[in-house]
């Protein structure tokens, strides 16, 4: 138990630190964030797409193991109930949400009691145990970011249907939409499972799930979205549950692996290379792309450089 709770702490301390990276993002949404309340700049909907660091419950209407919804989830709350949020208590996507004036919290899109003006102004598809590599969330039976952009299609079918097409589209056009995945596909997938380490290389693994996550953007462009922001990959080899599987002395020493983290550094590198040539080639319609620095973020909180509680 106390393991848990220690991984849950640093996982809102990232989390908090995430969103001081993602509000103050320069460029496409320094005018919007600054004053939320301006039309032709603000955002009208918070969209997320990913993995459990975003998903604030869709996993509570699937049936899987990977859930959120018991003790000590959520004791952050006023009321200490879990909302099937992996998480203390708020995620990212619901402080960045609350700063710019839109809602107080992102809900699961899966939630069958939402009503149009709470899915107006943005929901979360993400799912947790997912990843970008199909087999990741065959592992657990989560939601795959196939099934999530099928999903916001659906949603936008519905806003047309309350809205109709054409404010639909300058709805989206102006959302913010977070993407936040890629951790599982190694740690849950590659490094634990034999499957694919059999068939590719690290390096030739992280072409395929940097293909699959550019492919995503690209599919989100086509959808609508002009505004993304991407989380990179944290350090994997410092999170708890790397250590406890691969150090040799786990129990006594919890420092972090370096060979893991240095995959997510060279991936992030990676996939930044891409998203920029993205942004250049797509700049003419309007799209901002941006790569949040998970990795730096977490590296720093890691290392006591955080403690002030300022934005890095």
């Amino acid at each position: 138990m106390e393991r848990d709770c220690t991984e849950q702490h640093l996982l809102q301390h990232l989390l908090r630190l995430l969103f001081c990276l993602l509000i103050f993002v320069p460029d496409i949404f320094s005018k919007a964030l600054a004053n939320p309340t301006a039309s032709n700049n603000s955002a009208t909907a918070v969209i997320v797409f990913g993995d459990s660091t975003v998903d604030p419950g869709n996993n509570n209407y699937v049936k899987t193991v990977f859930r959120a919804n018991f003790a000590p989830y959520g004791q952050d709350f006023a009321n200490q109930v879990p909302t099937g949020r992996f998480s203390n208590g708020r995620l990212t996507t619901d402080f960045v949400a609350s700063y710019i004036g839109i809602k107080e919290s992102v809900p699961p899109y899966l939630d069958p009691t939402l009503s149009i003006d709470e899915l107006l102004t943005g929901v979360s598809f993400a799912s947790a145990g997912s990843g970008f590599d199909p087999l990741t969330p065959k592992v657990s039976n989560v939601v795959d970011i196939p099934k999530q952009l099928e999903y916001f299609k659906e949603y936008k079918k519905r806003l047309e249907s309350a809205i109709g097409k054409k404010r639909t589209e300058n709805h989206i056009k102006k959302a913010l939409f977070i993407v936040s995945a890629g951790t599982n596909d190694f740690v849950i997938n590659y490094f634990t499972l034999p499957i694919r380490r059999k068939t590719y290389s690290i390096s030739g693994y992280q072409q395929l799930i940097l293909q699959t996550a550019t492919q995503f953007v690209q599919d989100l462009f086509e959808q609508g979205a002009r505004r993304i922001l991407f989380g990179a990959l944290p350090p994997m080899g410092c999170l708890p549950v790397v250590i406890t599987l691969f150090s040799n002395h786990a129990i006594s020493e919890r420092g972090c692996i370096d060979y893991f983290s240095s995959v997510g550094r060279q991936f992030n590198l990676l996939l930044q290379n891409e998203l920029n040539l993205m942004q250049i080639r797509l700049a003419d319609h309007g799209v901002r792309i941006y790569l949040t620095d998970t990795y730096g973020a977490m590296t720093d909180m890691i290392q006591g450089l955080g403690r002030s509680g300022k934005c890095i």
